[in-house]
């Protein structure tokens, strides 16, 4: 699913208005009916007060709207209008008289008046900014905003909490609204899925108010949701008649005295994904565990016992996954050093991989192209430098992508895959995958998946959807607390089942 951008978003608007022939005031009642819509279907016969708080822009004339469809419904309102600009949108304005003439009569609200008294049992629909919002909110509104979060009623928001910007970070964070629930038009916005902004958002939902449907399909974009219906193109089929040697040979080369359970879990998760060989790199005090934990993989070792001192691979691997476990003693990164002048085989490099890398810069120009790195925040910082925001995070991230042509995934709670200027956000996983040797199976799986030949951005995009789809599936009877990476591993063939999960199937469950 597309993630559109402000300007595009008015693009879209615009496109359908001419396109369909109507006026811009048509397409807020469309939305705001599928606003009533979804609220008349969950409060149907509920005896509750709502309480809406509708700027001046169109963003208030949504909420103008619903207010008039709530009131035909019986529904006991109350209508403020936050008056914070001498200026109002036509469509506001015509959106006030109709309401108006149902002789609902709005409070206005400006700097002078006192704030209006909200209860735990109250819903608030937050109606005030939308996504033209380009300054930040006056301190009066900014006040409202903290009295309507301290309130503690369910807050809905109208397309995107207000005060957040859509393309940038808050100017001020205490002045943006912490929704319970956002239901966006058409298409989500990036703000929702970034740490530093998605924590105004609770949970979300599209509503679909019938933009051009042509304009969305040809319009290109930065970034990219991924879900299941994104997933299900990447995923190639095995054939009848096939054997291991189809599959690609994976390496995996790291551990090192202490943790060599690291390279067990990405061994073990290659293998889970479909990798048809895998063999490990270590030092030699990995061998004795390595075949016993997992007999299906085979194992090589370097000459020192507690460290790896040189890297001899006496094949040519598919796909090699580097960096997992293995330290940063000088040896090591000679070692690393060596082994990236020598080596075009895509390598997918995570750790001290990547500490390494960020540490000597130098090395980076021998990295192969379309490597995968797999940092989280703090090695991604290590690479790139300290970023004022998460948008200028994801800027230097794909500069740095596009000047060494690699992917880098960017991993939390919506994991960003970066290539080529563009991002894919992913929509699986939960909090317990916080632990750790997570990361070290998402190693494990996007190898495995390179070596069965998914091209690196591919096998980036379906791993991450993966290993998160694996991670859903497993807390219900783990919780988050007690999740484990190795439980992860266990559930990747779920995960692949859950692809082709049929919907009537689905239904069938939930009845029973």
């Amino acid at each position: 699913m597309k993630i559109f951008n402000a300007h595009q978003i008015y693009q879209a608007d615009k496109s359908t208005i001419q396109k369909e022939g109507i006026k811009s005031d048509e397409l807020m009642e469309r939305a705001a009916t599928q606003l009533f819509e979804w609220m008349h279907s969950r409060l149907r016969g509920t005896k509750v007060n709502i309480k809406l708080f509708c700027g001046i822009g169109n963003n208030g004339g949504d909420g103008l709207v619903l207010a008039r469809k709530l009131n035909e419904h019986g529904y006991s309102t109350e209508v403020y209008v936050v008056n914070y600009s001498d200026k109002r949108s036509e469509d506001f304005l015509l959106n006030l008289e109709r309401l108006k003439e149902q002789k609902v009569w709005p409070d206005f609200i400006n700097i002078e008046s006192d704030l209006p008294q909200i209860t735990l049992n109250d819903i608030v629909v937050d109606a005030i900014f939308g996504i033209g919002l380009n300054r930040p909110p006056d301190d009066w509104v900014g006040n409202l905003i903290q009295h309507i979060n301290a309130s503690q009623a369910f807050v809905l928001s109208v397309d995107v909490p207000s005060g957040l910007p859509v393309d940038r970070s808050p100017w001020e964070a205490e002045f943006v609204i912490r929704a319970s629930y956002v239901l966006s038009f058409q298409v989500p916005k990036l703000v929702f899925f970034l740490p530093e902004t998605g924590v105004y958002v609770n949970q979300w939902e599209i509503l679909d108010i019938g933009l051009d449907q042509d304009f969305i399909a040809k319009t290109d974009v930065d970034y990219e949701l991924i879900g299941r219906p994104e997933v299900l193109p990447i995923y190639r089929p095995r054939l009848k008649f096939s054997h291991k040697g189809i599959y690609g040979h994976s390496v995996i080369i790291g551990g090192s005295y202490g943790k060599i359970g690291a390279v067990q879990l990405a061994a073990n998760a290659s293998l889970s994904v479909g990798s048809g060989l895998v063999t490990a790199f270590v030092p030699k005090c990995g061998y004795d565990s390595l075949q016993t934990a997992i007999p299906e993989v085979m194992v090589l070792t370097g000459s020192r016992e507690k460290c790896i001192s040189e890297i001899e691979i006496p094949f040519e691997p598919s796909v090699v996954g580097i960096g997992i476990g293995i330290g940063q003693d000088d040896d090591t990164v000679s070692a690393f050093s060596a082994f990236l002048k020598k080596v075009d085989t895509p390598m997918v490099i995570d750790a001290d991989g990547l500490n390494m890398l960020s540490q000597n810069p130098e090395m980076l120009k021998d990295v192969p192209n379309l490597s995968v790195l797999t940092p989280h925040p703090k090695e991604l910082e290590r690479l790139i430098g300290r970023w004022s925001s998460d948008f200028e995070k994801l800027e230097k991230t794909k500069a740095f992508a596009s000047k060494y042509n690699l992917v880098v995934v960017i991993k939390g709670a919506h994991t960003v895959t970066i290539y080529n200027g563009k991002g894919y956000v992913n929509t699986t996983g939960n909090p317990g995958m916080a632990t750790a040797g997570s990361g070290d199976v998402l190693t494990g799986m996007i190898t495995g998946l390179i070596a069965q030949g998914y091209s690196s951005v591919k096998a980036a995009i379906f791993g991450v959807y993966l290993h998160g789809l694996a991670g859903d599936l497993a807390v219900p009877s783990t919780g988050y607390e007690a999740l484990k990476a190795s439980i992860l591993v266990e559930h990747i063939g779920n995960a692949y089942s859950e692809l082709f999960r049929q919907p009537e199937m689905e239904q069938k469950d939930n009845a029973q």
